[in-house]
């Protein structure tokens, strides 16, 4: 239990089942009192579930629950690094998590974020899945890979080619990690992260794009609440692919958000605290009725920064 001043905030940790019976990592953190929803988060590529303590700083006092778990390849989960037999291991992650999720906190209400990679996983999960699905509050995606990404041609050939014949070859994905976010404070501490990563395998490569152009072709059976953040200056993840997407969603409750010169980190880029500020009033505008009246802190947390 960690203490802020009249606020309590408990974190837990423990692993899920996933794909093939890999233990996966996960990380709860809990307001003190009533919970009035739970947002799951999925991290994106190279990342981990450290990476969103700005999120978990803003919603606690809001009395939401925070979960996020390490997808296999990477953080605390085990797997080889950025690697993935099928994409389907991600989908099926997911599903897991989110049913630990619901049977420890039965009738919650319960949003679903992703970043980068993570929001493809979620927008491929919902698609895939929209039974299941429809049981959640809503969706977010913050900087979705929907679209060209910052990867050079000759990587995403390369991993195209090899991905029949040796599938587990690694590259370097070679993004620069000054792409990430204008706060150095932020790049230093990414610099610094021992449990980030820079790969990705040949397999990966080949079941992302697949599943770019699936979540694509699809796009038109969305049925659930939408929002997508985007930063304008993204270079790894280009707002482009997003606004594509957005413009094709049929279903009328969507809101897309770009920020000028924001980059790919948009949580912890120098304007978090605009981004923060409009996933809150989006949450709140989507809470059910019986929830959305209970007691709102107004304490702010303190967290290192990360």
């Amino acid at each position: 239990m960690i203490d802020h001043s009249d606020r309590v905030v408990s974190r837990k940790e423990g692993t899920f089942q996933g794909v093939g019976g890999l233990d996966l990592y996960y990380q709860s953190w809990y307001p003190e009192g009533k919970v009035r929803a739970i947002l799951a988060i999925v991290h994106g590529l190279g990342a981990h579930s450290d990476r969103y303590s700005n999120v978990i700083q803003h919603l606690i006092p809001k009395q939401y629950a925070i979960y996020a778990l390490d997808l296999r390849g990477h953080g605390r989960s085990p797997g080889q690094r950025g690697y993935i037999n099928a994409w389907s291991e991600f989908r099926e992650d997911l599903k897991a998590f989110l049913q630990l999720i619901q049977a420890h906190n039965p009738g919650c209400p319960i949003f679903l974020l992703g970043h980068s990679l993570g929001g493809m996983i979620v927008l491929d999960y919902i698609l895939r899945y929209p039974q299941q699905a429809s049981v959640l509050q809503g969706a977010i995606a913050l900087a979705p890979t929907l679209g060209k990404v910052g990867v050079s041609p000759v990587r995403v050939l390369l991993g195209r080619m090899l991905s029949r014949v040796w599938p587990r070859f690694t590259l370097n994905t070679g993004i620069d990690m000054s792409t990430g976010s204008r706060d150095p404070q932020v790049l230093a501490a990414i610099a610094q992260d021992t449990l980030r990563h820079t790969l990705a395998t040949a397999r990966l490569a080949t079941e992302f794009f697949a599943t770019v152009d699936w979540i694509n072709a699809h796009v038109g059976d969305w049925q659930l609440p939408l929002l997508i953040l985007h930063g304008g200056a993204d270079r790894v993840a280009l707002p482009a692919g997003s606004d594509t997407f957005y413009q094709r969603v049929n279903c009328t409750d969507k809101l897309r958000i770009e920020y000028p010169g924001a980059y790919h980190e948009i949580q912890r880029d120098l304007n978090y605290q605009e981004v923060m500020a409009d996933l809150e009033d989006w949450l709140e505008r989507h809470l059910p009725p019986e929830t959305a009246q209970l007691g709102k802190g107004s304490a702010e947390l303190e967290f290192p920064s990360s």
